[in-house]
């Protein structure tokens, strides 16, 4: 196994992290959290124009056709610059599950064409998750019924706005009424699709809290550079020092578990769920210890309004249930390892 980046996806990760460096500027993040909706149109837009939109469509449906493991890199600076924006359930996790729906589906082509076009808004509402981001602004949603996947038009359903500590990713429980005009999958079609798109959704939100454990800790290290008490910089005391070493730590040992996880999936690999779980967990951890360590070194202001931090780590609580909390994904790495004969340890990590 090769956990080495191509130079072309270190390259396509550079841009994207320039063009999100101006598109999802703090300044500009507190303009979209005020909004009614916590979107923008313009910012969209502006995806679409820069092709993300259309990374994990198919080739012969306009888009680009990237696996997993690009995503793995792609989500790390969507969290690092807490987009607020649906990119990854629409572009990634939704685009997945339609891909995965047999050729012919109805509609099956134009979702996928829309989708790496910027011009639908999707929502996934999956039986993990009992809450639906963007359901809102979504054209189209994808909910369960069962084993049942259903593709509904928002003016199907109804909408009951939840509060969320993230202002940018407004959350609402969803009221509808199955038919079949809208089934497109059921039986074990069905259960395989909302496995893989549990997955999906699971390794998406993982990548994204270990962008935010990175966005918070270089917002730490800033600060305890330029924050002075006794005449000296408190980055030079050394209780200081340890709480940031933490969180680098911590993130670092999470990045090879994530690749890992990316890889599982894009290969098919029969032990992909645990890997995915194991991801969820150490990429939590990371950010959820980064978001404690930076409010420490902050003091009590970094949780105010015009500091920068407080976006990023509320995105980083609000994101750690997503696609299944902590004891969930727990529970799927024990039923992993906690059997007779299970292949742990570094010689069967790596093993082709």
């Amino acid at each position: 196994m090769d956990f080495t980046f191509t130079d072309d996806q270190l390259t396509f990760r550079e841009a994207v992290s320039r063009f999100l460096m101006t598109e999802a500027a703090p300044e500009r993040l507190r303009e979209i959290w005020d909004t009614d909706t916590g979107r923008s149109p313009e910012l969209r837009k502006n995806i679409a124009e820069q092709g993300l939109t259309a990374l994990s469509v198919p080739e012969d449906c306009g888009g680009l056709g990237m696996d997993d493991v690009a995503w793995a890199l792609m989500t790390q600076e969507l969290g690092y610059y807490a987009l607020p924006d649906s990119l990854a359930d629409a572009a990634y996790v939704a685009a997945g599950l339609i891909t995965a729906l047999p050729v012919g589906t109805a509609s099956r082509e134009e979702w996928l064409s829309r989708i790496a076009e910027g011009s639908i808004r999707i929502a996934v509402g999956h039986p993990v998750n009992p809450l639906v981001a963007d359901a809102n602004p979504a054209d189209l949603l994808l909910l369960a019924h069962g084993d049942e996947v259903h593709a509904v038009l928002r003016d199907q359903i109804e909408v009951e706005a939840n509060a969320s500590i993230d202002l940018s990713r407004r959350l609402a429980r969803v009221r509808w009424t199955p038919a079949t005009a809208t089934l497109i999958a059921d039986g074990e079609a069905g259960r395989v699709l909302w496995a893989q798109t549990l997955n999906r959704g699971a390794l998406s939100t993982a990548g994204q809290l270990l962008g935010l454990a990175q966005r918070m800790l270089d917002l730490s290290v800033d600060y305890v550079a330029q924050r002075k008490q006794f005449g000296k910089p408190i980055g030079s005391f050394q209780a200081v020092k340890h709480h940031l070493a933490d969180v680098a730590t911590k993130i670092e040992f999470a990045k090879p578990v994530l690749y890992r996880a990316a890889y599982a999936l894009a290969h098919g690999e029969a032990g992909a769920d645990a890997r995915v779980s194991h991801a969820k967990l150490a990429c939590g951890e990371a950010a959820w210890l980064a978001a404690r360590h930076g409010i420490q070194v902050h003091g009590a202001m970094g949780y105010t309004w015009e500091v920068d931090l407080q976006m990023f780590m509320k995105r980083a609580w609000a994101l750690d249930a997503s696609w299944g909390d902590r004891g969930f994904h727990k529970a799927r790495v024990a039923d992993a390892i906690l059997v007779e004969g299970a292949a742990l340890g570094p010689g069967h990590t790596f093993e082709e």
